[in-house]
């Protein structure tokens, strides 16, 4: 049985796979051309990331293909409820990349509190004639400890940034589509483990008043509308500093572009974008913006055990 990983997967995945007895090929396919590859080499299973979309046309031209999995969280490119209606199964990988992209997040709030992003941009070009200017731009930074991180979206991936806000001696809140408890564990090298009970709100809007920093951990919304829009920023404190990891869009982008001029908010730390993969250059050009290229899951670690998981789920379902 032949599986196409299209987007990509790991090199464990790919020879567990093989041991398995399946047959992988990595070799990327366009998207117009891929019914008609699907049909002709008799895939039966599609790995996808985000770059290849999955729809009813290609679920109902391929009647061969019996398996669709995303190596990642988000399913929005792929017809989820069509194809499990047509009999495929559709697995993603919830829980392998979650520590990569709380890391990603964390790694964020860092540049934004200290300005590191914009800085390594301006040092190369004017470190050496206007070093003293610099010092003075990026001198008007914050300390994370004490700070109140606001943690939009408590599943997986906001629980393990908790545990590292935690760890940094801020002030974490949660936000949940109802109010609960959580516990957070936060392992210590030498030490062992601690445990953080964070009890969770339902209410955004009365939360984001709260929070110094703000992170987007959601998936996107059913009707694709921003969960974060002008009313929102308005909610804020002044000089917030927010994190989007999500999705691109749970974030009104020309809302976002007027609270960063206005000074609502300091500084913005994007990796998701609406229109990927071509998000728009005054997002990318803007100082007070640290971009990058939707890289959340992109490490060795959460590569590997996406490709694992995907494995284990394709045997599972297929042998």
């Amino acid at each position: 049985m032949k599986i196409l990983a299209n987007d990509g997967v790991s090199p464990e995945g790919i020879e567990k796979l093989e041991a398995a007895g399946f047959t992988v090929v990595t070799e990327k396919v366009e998207q117009d051309q891929l019914i008609d590859t699907i049909n002709e080499e008799n895939y039966v299973g599609l790995l996808v990331r985000s770059a290849t979309t999955v729809r009813k046309d290609l679920i109902d031209a391929c009647p061969n293909l019996k398996f669709i999995g995303r190596g990642g969280v988000g399913m929005d490119n792929i017809d989820v409820a069509y194809a499990r209606e047509k009999g495929l199964t559709v697995e993603n990988t919830p829980a392998a990349s979650s520590q990569s992209v709380a890391e990603l997040a964390m790694g964020s709030l860092f540049a934004l509190a200290r300005s590191t992003y914009d800085s390594y941009r301006e040092m190369p070009n004017k470190g050496k004639e206007e070093f003293k200017t610099l010092k003075k731009k990026y001198s008007k930074g914050v300390e994370l400890k004490g700070k109140t991180l606001l943690i939009v979206g408590f599943g997986r991936i906001g629980q393990s940034l908790a545990s590292y806000a935690l760890g940094a001696g801020m002030k974490v809140l949660g936000v949940t589509r109802t109010a609960r408890e959580v516990e957070i564990p936060i392992s210590i090298e030498g030490v062992g483990e601690v445990k953080s009970t964070i009890k969770t709100t339902a209410d955004l809007n009365e939360a984001l008043g709260k929070a110094d920093f703000i992170t987007m951990n959601v998936p996107a919304t059913p009707d694709g509308k921003a969960i974060i829009g002008k009313a929102e920023f308005d909610k804020m404190k002044d000089g917030v500093r927010i994190v989007n990891v999500a999705r691109g869009g749970v974030i009104d982008e020309d809302d976002l572009l007027d609270a960063l001029k206005s000074g609502k908010v300091a500084a913005a730390a994007l990796d998701v974008y609406v229109n990927e993969p071509s998000p728009r250059t005054d997002l990318l050009e803007d100082a007070s913006i640290a971009p990058t290229p939707h890289i959340g899951a992109a490490t060795s670690e959460a590569q590997a055990r996406i490709g694992t998981e995907l494995a284990d789920k394709i045997i599972a379902t297929l042998k």
